[in-house]
């Protein structure tokens, strides 16, 4: 039996398929919380305690997804994947209960780890030039804003005229579709294949420039999951907005990231990578200061927007630069790069939930702020050890 092509526009389609519904994923329990925790009668740090239970089965999924990629390919964790989350899809819409809720969402979690980290495995994998993998990364990330766009800007059209179940019904049709793509189309054979070692994989761990790109991406998970989490809830408790308002707000934050990421994805090939990365966390840090000294939704919302436009390029570069380092063990580095950046979406959203409890929502919230400057300063580390190693950025 011969092995059938592969065609790299369609696995490119299949990947941004699968990207789309991990943006439904990280914006989908941020847009349905309002809703939920009046009907299901949850406060504000048991909220935190479902995006724990979120990320930590992302992490948990993480964890063994990089050597599973490069032993066996990409094709089985992305079936696995898009199955799961449609099946978190349907538990969502039927959960009468915060525990049904957050059994929901570990599934939800372990879906979308495997297409976050299978789809940009395998798109990284398909362009061998630097600046255009970093590029093709960039236009990936779009359909993550496309996918993150779609889920709250679904419910503020829908939510005065249906209810909740309804709506994510239609979601729930829709996911089909990468799973359908993803059975369907051949896949280029594993990177590595049954000569796979595990001590590979401790190398890396170790080694300065991945724990540094790591915690690089630890800092901006955290914030893509304090800022896509707890904006709705934010402006609807703190600045009076109704949750229709919130969620088309929260919908120009994801629609922001993704013009980010167009713009980006030609900035790459014209600026270096460090400049662009400093100058995105300073953007948001800025944007995460308006929003939070505004005196009304309105005037959130531009922060809101200018923290989407700076969030923008920071995964995709940093992925890029791994991508392009560790290119003969790329699903192990990615691996490794996904599991330290979910610990901060794990820790921080959390952390978040409980200040809040304690404090106030809006001073919770200048947390995003702090890890922008950590972003920064990480940055600087990045830049220095890649000259160290050959390669300046």
């Amino acid at each position: 039996m011969t092995r059938r092509a592969v065609s790299i526009p369609w696995l490119s389609a299949a990947a941004w398929a699968g990207m789309f519904f991990f943006g439904v994923v990280m914006a989908m329990l941020g847009t349905v919380l309002p809703v939920l925790s009046e009907r299901l009668r949850f406060d504000l740090a048991r909220a935190g305690g479902l995006f724990l239970a979120m990320n930590f089965a992302m992490l948990a999924t993480t964890l063994v997804l990089g050597p599973l990629i490069d032993r066996f390919g990409k094709k089985p964790v992305l079936v696995a994947g898009s199955l799961a989350v449609s099946a978190a899809l349907v538990l969502i819409a039927a959960a009468a209960s915060y525990e049904t809720l957050r059994a929901a969402v570990f599934l939800l979690g372990a879906g979308g780890g495997a297409l976050n980290g299978g789809t940009n495995t395998l798109i990284a994998d398909l362009h061998a030039n630097p600046a255009r993998k970093s590029s093709a990364l960039n236009v990936l990330g779009i359909f993550f804003g496309f996918g993150a766009l779609f889920q709250p800007f679904l419910l503020g059209t829908l939510v005065q005229r249906l209810d909740l179940a309804p709506i994510l019904y239609v979601t729930i049709g829709l996911s089909f579709v990468p799973l359908a793509m993803f059975a369907a189309l051949p896949f280029p054979p594993p990177r590595v294949g049954p000569g796979f070692r595990l001590a590979e994989a401790g190398k890396l761990v170790r080694n300065p420039l991945v724990l540094a790109l790591g915690f690089l991406l630890f800092f901006q998970s955290g914030n893509e999951f304090i800022v896509g989490g707890y904006t709705s809830t934010y402006l609807n408790r703190d600045l009076n907005a109704s949750i229709r308002t919130a969620s088309y707000i929260l919908a120009a934050y994801w629609g922001a990231m993704m013009l980010g990421r167009v713009i980006s994805s030609r900035l790459v090939y014209r600026m270096k990578g460090s400049k662009l990365l400093t100058a995105s966390a300073l953007l948001a840090a800025g944007g995460v200061a308006w929003m939070l000294l505004a005196g009304s939704a309105g005037t959130a919302a531009v922060g809101v927007i200018l923290v989407g436009l700076g969030f923008a390029s920071i995964y995709p570069v940093t992925l890029g630069f791994a991508g392009s380092r560790f290119e003969h063990i790329s699903g192990t580095a990615f691996g490794i790069l996904f599991a330290i950046a979910l610990t901060g979406g794990m820790t921080m959203p959390w952390l978040v939930g409980q200040l809040a409890a304690a404090r106030g929502l809006r001073f919770a919230f200048w947390l995003a702020a702090a890890n922008c400057l950590a972003i920064t300063l990480l940055q600087f580390v990045v830049s220095r050890l890649g000259r160290r190693t050959g390669r300046a950025e």
